[in-house]
């Protein structure tokens, strides 16, 4: 039994059923448990609500465990190994999408997008007070510092370069790429404009903090929420010590009515969709289907991370 566990679309159902065939995969909605159908999982497609310990001992037949995207810190790598449960992930199927929704959060922030949205639907547009405009911005002439440099990263360096902007960029190591290597201390406390696109681990954690960076710089957010230490962003951005923030991934998911970042004016938010359009869902879609093919034929699978 192959069991998608998330809340699709009409059309990411369409794109499971027609690259699977009309009934073959098994969808739990992400808000209900696996408990019901864990005896008899044999493939599980993940995308974010997490695969704990105890559900891969409750499910003896579990083969693999296929992430629809790259992060995998929201599954218990250790349980899988101890069960003799593979763990696939699928990079670069989704990075054209998350560059794009950098770039256009970056867009967002500078130019304050949402905020003149609201008072041009509230007919406020023409009448708002003119220093208002005093607060936006070009990414042309700004340094935009890249934190990871993976496949999306690499996607939107080039963007931003065509746009007039200084691209730097941090990584584990330099790389040869026409960008200045900086070390991540500098890179934060001197980036106009600062993209983060790197995993999160025990090492990456926290390991960002916004009082760190740049006054009057941009904190842009598509990887993992756990990376910023969200209690000083509020405070950074609260204080107008950041410019602002476009976020799509949060320290805790869904996020929080009570969240004081919701209060906050200078900040842009999205549900963690970065990944998510029509296009890398069929990318996604159409590895998962080979490494179940290759699961069912014994072959080699795809990415495998465990």
């Amino acid at each position: 039994m192959i069991v998608l566990h998330a809340r699709p679309s009409p059309g990411f159902r369409e794109a499971v059923d027609a690259i699977f065939g009309a009934g073959v995969v098994v969808h739990v909605d992400e808000a209900e448990p696996l408990d019901a159908v864990a005896p008899g999982i044999t493939a599980l497609l993940h995308v974010l609500t997490p695969v704990t310990p105890e559900f891969i001992a409750a499910a003896p037949k579990l083969k693999l465990i296929q992430k629809l995207g790259v992060g995998v810190n929201t599954i218990a790598l250790d349980a899988a190994r101890d069960h003799g449960v593979a763990v696939c992930n699928m990079p670069g199927t989704n990075s054209q999408a998350v560059a794009e929704m950098a770039l256009s959060l970056m867009m967002a922030v500078l130019r304050r997008t949402c905020f003149f949205d609201a008072r041009t639907r509230a007919g406020e547009g023409w009448t708002a007070d003119p220093s208002e405009l005093d607060s936006v911005g070009e990414i042309g002439g700004r340094t935009v510092g890249l934190v990871g440099f993976g496949n999306s990263a690499q996607l939107l360096a080039p963007v931003l370069a065509a746009l007039g902007a200084k691209v730097v960029y941090t990584a584990r190591n330099a790389r040869d790429v026409p960008y200045e290597y900086w070390p991540l201390d500098r890179l934060i406390a001197e980036a106009d404009v600062v993209s983060l696109h790197m995993p999160l681990t025990g090492e990456t954690r926290a390991s960002i903090d916004p009082l760190a960076m740049k006054k009057g710089a941009v904190l842009v957010n598509t990887a993992r929420g756990e990376l910023v230490d969200e209690a000083r962003l509020v405070e950074a951005l609260a204080s107008g010590h950041l410019r602002g923030a476009g976020l799509d991934v949060f320290a805790e998911e869904p996020l929080p009515r009570g969240n004081p970042l919701l209060g906050l004016p200078n900040a842009v938010f999205a549900p963690h969709i970065a990944w998510l359009t029509p296009e890398t869902l069929v990318r996604s879609l159409t590895v998962a289907h080979e490494n179940c093919r290759r699961l069912a034929a014994g072959e080699t699978l795809l990415h495998q991370v465990v």
